[in-house]
């Protein structure tokens, strides 16, 4: 039996700091160097969708699409479908059935099991960049960070190809969270330039 991993701290913690980001922050930098905030906010909104699809295993074009097709960007009522597509990620990955059998994410065929661990590292390590650029603390709960950091170590080690960028290295005796973030390829101590 595939283990399940409740996505609900995870969305609330991504959706409050969305909610927290000021109208005047979305053309401030990021970590993610070619996205601006309203391009990571564009991103989270159809990364949620794309991955209720996946969970469901509606495969069509939001999971047949390379997320790096595209710049996303922000549409008129971004909060409240941001909102939405997160509280119906959460939902779509509660089924069973989601964690089982294979799917397709991004256009690669992968296991329901690895999709679900992507889907939360893809919220906790982009949460913390949009928490970083737009000035707001970030403490994702112990078990999606746990998710993250096991999933992204394997790549390191490499069982499978990464996502991101190289890794940064960091003091072993480092916080968690900052283990993630090096092992993402961005740097803990990243802050918007000029602050």
């Amino acid at each position: 039996m595939t283990e399940m991993i409740d996505f609900g701290a995870q969305t609330r913690l991504v959706s409050r700091i969305a909610e927290h980001t000021a109208e005047g922050q979305l053309q401030a930098p990021t970590p993610c160097e070619e996205y601006a905030v309203r391009h990571l906010l564009g991103h989270l909104v159809g990364l949620a969708a794309a991955f209720q699809d996946v969970a469901s295993k509606e495969l069509g074009p939001t999971t047949g699409t390379s997320p790096d097709a595209f710049r996303p960007d922000v549409g008129p009522d971004w909060r409240a479908e941001l909102d939405r597509n997160l509280v119906g990620m959460a939902e779509a990955w509660r089924a069973p059935e989601a964690w089982q059998g294979e799917t397709q994410a991004g256009g690669v065929p992968l296991p329901g099991a690895l999709a679900g661990r992507i889907a939360l590292n893809e919220l906790v390590v982009h949460g913390w960049d949009l928490a970083r650029a737009t000035g707001q603390d970030y403490a994702p709960d112990a078990d999606s960070l746990g998710v993250s950091y096991g999933l992204l170590s394997s790549w390191a080690e490499g069982e499978t190809g990464p996502l991101f960028g190289a890794v940064v290295a960091v003091p072993g005796d480092a916080p968690l969270l900052d283990k993630v973030v090096a092992l993402s390829g961005r740097r803990p101590d990243w802050t918007p330039p000029g602050s």
